[in-house]
């Protein structure tokens, strides 16, 4: 979209005004704003003009004008200036990402962090590391309710937990057979050749398989599924954040978003397309395509393990965020987790 320098500066200076304090922006303020010596009726006649190309519109209950889901993608594409972060706020982002900490404590740690820089809420998306993690052992433990709590532990000493609900009831001796059985099989395999003969076996006739490991590869196969109850592999930090945004601060809005924050599944779609892309994403709106994010912007950023993308992290705020902050933020600290989860990789190698 071609636009004159005039309403350039004059679009910039509207969006930076709205993000600054959320209010609609009328002529007189934006001509003091965009330090132009233009009389208000030449500032409403560009605010016209860019208008009428949905840039901007104007709310019923105000004269002034507001960016749209495309003034702002204009916005991010072509006149945003990003802002390096100061040496200060670099420092802060290095001492919170201790190097000494386990993978998980690493993504919980960049989770908060995300949330406290921004004041928006941070997301991080587990790694991927199935092909170069292989399984311990697993434990079957009954729960009340028919319910039992698989515990699979990997060789690099992380422990995952998933409860699943069988089709019958199983004494605690059948749970510890099942166990061992299972641990005889597949321990010390990669836990994606596990999820690959997990689907083969229960493809198979069970009739050639010993009854037992039949109940205990069902159990499990629930266990690894995508999304199975208790997954872990999104953290979320700082929801109430949003909150402070009056946009956002509906409560039957607020109630959906904070759903989709326990559920997951729609957030874990977008940053698994995002990590498929590579490079730092920007969903303005309805972009996401996820209806409950229509009000707002995800920023995100893929991170790596010996220079191999394994999961994406992000800042979760409304469309009037301060993307010349947030997308600094979201890039550096996608590259010291990076750096730190690389170096313990390193570390657990040398180890073993």
């Amino acid at each position: 979209m071609s636009l004159s320098p005039r309403a350039e500066l004059l679009l910039k200076a509207l969006i930076e005004r709205y993000i600054a304090d959320g209010q609609p922006v009328g002529s007189r303020t934006l001509a003091r704003q965009a330090g132009l010596d233009l009389s208000p009726a030449t500032v409403r006649n560009v605010m016209a003009d860019l208008e009428e190309m949905g840039l901007i519109r104007s709310p019923h209950t105000s004269a002034g004008r507001v960016p749209t889901e495309k003034g702002y993608r204009l916005f991010v594409d072509s006149l945003l200036k990003v802002q390096p972060l100061d040496t200060i706020e670099l420092r802060r982002l290095q001492d919170e990402l201790d190097f000494h900490q386990n993978p998980q404590q690493l993504i919980e740690s960049a989770s908060h962090m995300l949330s406290d820089v921004s004041r928006l809420a941070g997301i991080v998306m587990v790694p991927r590391r199935d092909e170069q993690t292989s399984l311990r052992q697993i434990e079957f433990v009954p729960l009340s309710g028919g319910r039992i709590l698989v515990i699979l532990v990997t060789q690099d000493g992380q422990v995952h937990n998933r409860i699943v609900v069988p089709e019958r009831d199983y004494s605690a001796s059948e749970l510890t057979q099942a166990a061992n059985c299972f641990n005889e099989t597949y321990a010390g395999r990669a836990m994606s050749d596990v999820r690959h003969a997990l689907l083969a076996e229960m493809q198979q006739a069970s009739d050639d398989m010993q009854r037992i490991l039949t109940m205990a590869v069902s159990m499990a196969r629930q266990a690894f599924a995508p999304g199975a109850e208790g997954s872990d592999a999104l953290v979320v930090h700082g929801e109430s954040n949003l909150m402070d945004f009056p946009e956002l601060g509906d409560v039957r809005r607020l109630r959906r978003l904070f759903d989709a924050f326990n559920a997951k599944r729609d957030l874990l779609h977008l940053l698994d397309r995002s990590m498929r892309a590579g490079g730092i994403k920007i969903f303005i709106g309805s972009e996401s395509g996820h209806e409950v994010l229509t009000e707002c912007s995800v920023v995100t950023a893929p991170f790596s393990v010996e220079g191999q993308i394994v999961g994406t992290l992000g800042v979760i705020g409304p469309t009037r965020m301060a993307y010349q902050q947030v997308i600094p933020i979201v890039d550096i600290t996608a590259r010291l987790l990076s750096s730190a989860l690389s170096l313990t990789d390193r570390g657990t190698r040398l180890e073993s």
